[in-house]
């Protein structure tokens, strides 16, 4: 089957439409959109294959999908620029402007702990379920309840599922708006783009579906009242508490859609997130909004934490505030200052300041991997190109 490839490619930058392409002969790809913008021009802007397992559905200009743990990057952006107006401190407890929070050892846990997952509050022990999940307050009031299971501040342990309601709770707490009203309000729409927490009746029409390949089941409840022992309980209630946390078995409900997950269930197009990550790369430099000072971004796109062998992901991970720095066992590109947020199957969102760029990518065909050969594929081609 021939498999429909649309979009604009800039002659220069023909290596990125050829791997897009390959993508879908080599790799399995279902249904993908890619998007590059350098020094404010839109250089890739490139959709194709199907919005259903069944290939009955192609991928259209305006198709949205959800991108998973790109999400995280861009509600910490919503977070931080609150810090930048002054409104919230990044060494401040918490507590100061959601006392509730202060429960149970974590008065004294600050922004910065938050968004560099330094918290201890991976998951929580209170048993909750799916309805809880499609509503922000259940989540937040376990949050409150749940202690930490380690002391703040002495690791970074991936907060997989909880980071979003996290962060954004201080926010709503500030602004009096939910994560998403904020996002479209100061981020997506100045930006004239489609990313989005929570989305509206209007866009439905337009979601393509995700296919997951793992069991989308949630586990017997033995591995949840069984655990080896307490880190790995931990990290099984971080994923399966409530059973679709994480997506599953639920991504393609209208539940799922249109609450607000800021962890993990973001929605957009890659050129919005591609355009997100340009006006961070080209503050100052490229048409449009700026989106953060320039020396928070440089402090939010630094080391804040690392850990060799997060027990969460197991595997090496380091993180800024809400952004990934680039690491060679985790790279976005060669350039040694580019930062951004991968999630679930490859999707990709970064920045690169060095070269003014912003890459988008998003895909429906979710494997167990978050640095796949797709990804890979198109960030080796866009810089083959430079």
């Amino acid at each position: 089957m021939t498999v429909p490839v649309q979009g604009y490619c800039d002659s220069a930058f023909s290596q990125v439409r050829e791997a897009f392409t390959q993508n879908f002969i080599d790799h399995g790809e279902l249904g993908a959109a890619c998007s590059v913008y350098i020094e404010g021009k839109k250089v890739v802007d490139l959709w194709g294959g199907f919005q259903d397992k069944n290939r009955s559905k192609p991928w259209q200009q305006d198709t949205l999908v959800g991108f998973y743990s790109v999400s995280k990057a861009i509600a910490a952006l919503c977070t931080l620029q609150l810090v930048d107006q002054g409104l919230l401190a990044l060494d401040k407890p918490i507590a100061s402007v959601w006392p509730e929070f202060a429960a149970n050892g974590k008065e004294q846990i600050t922004l910065r702990q938050l968004l560099s997952h330094q918290a201890g509050l991976i998951s929580f022990e209170k048993r909750l379920t799916n309805e809880d999940l499609f509503n922000w307050s259940p989540i937040v009031k376990a949050l409150e309840e749940q202690a930490p299971w380690f002391e703040p501040g002495t690791q970074a342990v991936y907060h997989t599922n909880t980071y979003g309601h996290l962060i954004g709770e201080p926010l709503r707490r500030i602004t009096g708006k939910s994560v998403g009203q904020y996002l479209q309000e100061h981020i997506s729409q100045p930006l004239n783009e489609e990313v989005y927490f929570g989305l509206p009746d209007a866009t439905l029409n337009r979601v393509a579906d995700i296919v997951w390949h793992p069991s989308d089941q949630p586990p017997p409840a033995s591995i949840l009242d069984n655990p080896i022992n307490e880190t790995q309980q931990m990290v099984n209630l971080s994923y399966f508490n409530p059973p679709g946390f994480a997506g599953l078995g639920v991504m393609n409900g209208r539940g799922w859609r249109q609450a607000e997950v800021p962890s993990t269930n973001g929605h957009g197009t890659a050129r919005g997130i591609a355009h997100v990550y340009q006006q961070l790369a080209g503050a100052g430099k490229v048409p449009g909004p700026q989106l953060l000072s320039q020396d928070l971004l440089q402090e939010a796109t630094t080391k804040q934490s690392e850990n060799f062998d997060c027990p969460v992901l197991g595997r090496p991970v380091c993180f800024g505030l809400g952004f990934q720095p680039t690491r060679d066992y985790r790279q976005f590109g060669p350039n040694a200052h580019s930062f951004g947020h991968f999630g679930s199957g490859g999707s990709a969102g970064f920045g690169d300041p060095d070269c003014q760029l912003g890459f988008g990518y998003v895909m429906n065909d979710i494997t167990p991997r978050w640095q796949s050969p797709r990804n890979q594929a198109l960030i080796d081609a866009v810089y083959g190109c430079l």
